[in-house]
């Protein structure tokens, strides 16, 4: 049985895995019936001038190529705001004519996407007191693709909130008996399959918990049934929020995702949060997230894209890669959550859940797994699986199961609790009282049950505790390197993610079980979808301050001035945590900034040996690869961080060209600092940039060698500009790890 506790993750937490959506049609006329027809997104690049062309040439195109079938049937809907182009249910024979048309850029594959899935603010230094613009804030908008919204919770009042930013050209179209305010300014909802669901609402609770993470107002004292209690904002309480429901209960469609974008671009959003990804390794062109923040990008929108949650599986598993995306990893906070197993003998074994319940001092027997059912294989009956958990033997009773997904089969029979093993050191929701154990616990309860007669134990209720290790990156957040293009460093930046209370939709349950009848307004999650939207209104904060900077400037100030983590509490160093951990307060004062353009992405790609028709089919336009550009190494893109791939064993020498605008003091001396790494020689010139005004730029050449790197290994050290008053930092990395390109 597959695990229920991961299975939790994968769906409330939005770790996503990617799944060919490409379900048959039955076909509706003689002609058809022998094919199969799918869905595919017709991709004709940057919508052209006037709605109402762009979608009669669609119309036009379509009319060509199907046959026995009407457009209305054919049609799913049309890009014309921010996009151009169509999606539709295609035959094979259907496809290859549109893609062989003057105008199509790409036809792509409709796939399905699922959501990834307080105190943290705090514990950023981000107090509640800190230097706001209120009314600047106020003109800020963040848009979430996601799940929907609950606008009726207190974090979505416009209590205060004057009318919408004059800029904003959106519409609230959340269906029936969904009403935007001032601050809730907009809604939408796709669904390109019918799902019965004809509303912006959130079912899920998801896309609430990440809107109000980003931008939800204050509101003081929220708990979990009275755990983690404290006060619930958004890095951004003044700004205001436009929801783009793309997800529904079997997944979010990349049709609707490629929508959500189209609108959002053209509503006139400031920021973009998309706690959504793809699990398979995808190259640009073929991810609608890489497309979609492409054009966001060169409309001066940065997207905030969460790094994925697949940590546990090693290496080059990061999913969010794009250069113009900010790919956010998820990290601890100093407030952890730990669920006590109290048994016969005394002894205490510290677990992880969230546990709102109390036993009241009253130890229950205790039943191990392969005890409880007779119908079952051992193996099966060891892990709790569906079917093999007899009610009679279990009510009242605790029962030990070796698989984490074991807690609605258990709790569907009336066990009073379960005990399960599990070395994630993350506390999730369970339907019933069910703390986790890592190997050498749950062994010691193994041995404990193993050796009395009458075993018996008492779980206690959850507790926080203060946890000083923090920030540690969370052990499921994906690691990199880059696996289209590795000498450009993701994840960029790490948050909040593990643990992480906020807004959440009260028809929804907390624990994700169906057997579970209870429902909350705030509810704990964990995932780098939770990072996310800290990040967003991190930047959306940024942009209060500097409303006149690039998407590539806010990206830079996160990353240059995020704390640098512990590598001791790290080992997977850079490729885990990126630039380090983001900064709030520092980010609205980075002294430097590095900048790039839509001309330097496309070089880029350029280098990674794509072609115009590639490029073609991100940007929409044809660039064609200027003369040099594939001999210019990917490294020497002017990114905030630096990385590069070497081989192997053998000795190397890289370098990297980077350039830094002034955006601290008009007078003002940087002098270069390395941190020390006796495997690698940096050398850096100048050694010293002299700025007499601001927005001047200047250039600096590093150097790097050495030699001896293992395979699938990295070095790092650190480059660091400073004034006196500013820290410019940024990771150099070299690795030898391969790219999909090369392995």
């Amino acid at each position: 049985m597959a695990s229920y506790r991961f299975q939790l993750f994968l769906n409330i937490s939005f770790f996503l895995i990617l799944a060919i959506g490409q379900s048959s049609i039955a076909a509706a006329n003689d002609d058809r019936k022998a094919s199969v027809v799918c869905a595919y997104i017709v991709y004709m690049g940057s919508a052209p001038e006037g709605e109402y062309l762009a979608t009669s040439r669609q119309r036009t195109m379509l009319q060509k190529v199907i046959r026995g079938s009407s457009v209305e049937e054919s049609m799913i809907r049309s890009y014309r705001r921010s996009l151009n182009g169509f999606a539709a249910k295609l035959t094979d024979e259907e496809v290859e004519e549109l893609a062989n048309m003057k105008g199509v850029v790409s036809v792509i594959p409709n796939r399905i996407y699922h959501p990834r899935t307080t105190r943290s603010w705090d514990f950023m230094g981000f107090s509640n007191t800190v230097r706001r613009n209120p009314t600047v804030e106020s003109n800020v908008i963040i848009g979430v693709i996601d799940s929907g919204i609950w606008p009726e919770l207190p974090s979505f009042s416009d209590k205060g909130f004057g009318p919408p930013p004059k800029k904003w050209k959106g519409v609230c179209r959340g269906g029936k008996n969904f009403t935007c305010n001032n601050k809730v300014i907009g809604a939408r909802f796709y669904k390109s399959v019918p799902s019965g669901d004809e509303s912006a609402r959130d079912n899920s609770g998801h896309g609430t918990h990440t809107a109000s993470t980003a931008a939800g107002n204050v509101v003081k004292d929220v708990s979990f049934f009275g755990l983690a209690q404290g006060t619930a904002r958004g890095g951004v309480p003044s700004a205001r929020i436009a929801a783009y429901k793309v997800c529904h209960k079997k997944g979010c469609e990349s049709v609707d995702i490629l929508a959500a974008f189209d609108d959002a671009i053209a509503d006139g959003v400031d920021i973009l949060s998309v706690s959504l990804g793809s699990a398979e390794s995808t190259e640009f062109f073929d991810d609608v997230i890489a497309i979609g923040s492409f054009h966001a990008m060169e409309k001066g929108i940065l997207t905030l894209n969460s790094a994925g949650n697949n940590g546990v599986a090693g290496p080059l598993g990061v999913e969010s890669v794009a250069p113009w995306m900010v790919a956010v990893a998820a990290s601890t906070t100093d407030r952890r959550l730990s669920t006590k197993v109290v048994l016969g003998n005394g002894k205490t074994l510290n677990g992880f859940s969230v546990n709102p319940d109390t036993f009241n001092g009253k130890k229950l027997p205790l039943l191990y797994g392969r005890e409880v059912s007779s119908i079952c294989s051992e193996d099966d009956a060891r892990l709790c699986s569906e079917s093999c958990v007899d009610s009679k033997l279990v009510k009242g009773k605790i029962v030990l199961c070796d698989n984490t997904g074991s807690d609605s089969v258990v709790y569907s029979a009336g066990a009073a609790g379960s005990i399960v093993l599990d070395d994630l050191p993350v506390s999730f929701i369970t339907p019933l009282p069910s703390p986790a154990l890592n190997a050498r616990d749950y062994d010691l309860l193994l041995s404990y049950k193993n050796s009395t007669k009458n075993p018996v134990a008492e779980i206690l209720r959850s507790e926080s505790i203060k946890e000083s290790y923090s920030p540690v990156v969370a052990q499921f957040s994906s690691l990199g390197p880059n696996f289209i293009a590795p000498d450009i460093l993701k994840p960029d930046i790490t948050a909040p993610g593990a643990e992480i209370l906020a807004a959440y939709s009260p028809i929804s349950s907390p624990s994700g079980s169906p057997v579970d009848k209870r429902r909350v307004k705030y509810s704990i999650l964990s995932g780098t979808s939770m990072a996310c939207p800290h990040v967003a209104g991190i930047a959306a904060y940024v942009k209060t301050f500097h409303p006149d900077w690039s998407p590539s400037a806010i990206k830079s100030a996160l990353m240059t001035t995020a704390w640098a983590m512990d590598r001791t509490k790290n080992p997977d160093g850079e490729i885990s945590y990126g630039s380090g951990h983001v900064n709030p307060a520092r980010a609205i004062v980075p002294g430097l900034v590095y900048e790039t353009s839509k001309e330097d992405y496309i070089k880029l790609m350029c280098s990674l040996g794509y072609t115009r028709d590639n490029i073609k089919q991100i940007s929409g336009e044809i660039s064609a690869c200027p003369v040099k550009s594939k001999n210019v190494p990917a490294r020497d893109m002017n990114y905030p961080s630096l990385a590069a791939s070497v081989p192997a064993v053998k000795s190397f020498t890289v370098s990297f060209r980077r350039t830094v605008k002034n955006v601290g003091l008009p007078n003002s001396i940087y002098r270069v600092q390395i941190s020390p790494n006796p495997k690698l020689k940096v050398e850096v010139v100048p050694k010293v940039l002299t700025f007499k005004a601001l927005k001047e730029t200047k250039t600096f050449i590093v150097t790097v060698s050495g030699g001896g790197l293992s395979a699938k290994s990295m070095e790092s050290t650190t480059l660091v500009w400073s004034d006196g008053t500013h820290i410019v930092r940024s990771p150099i990395v070299v690795h030898t790890y391969p790219s999909i390109k090369s392995s």
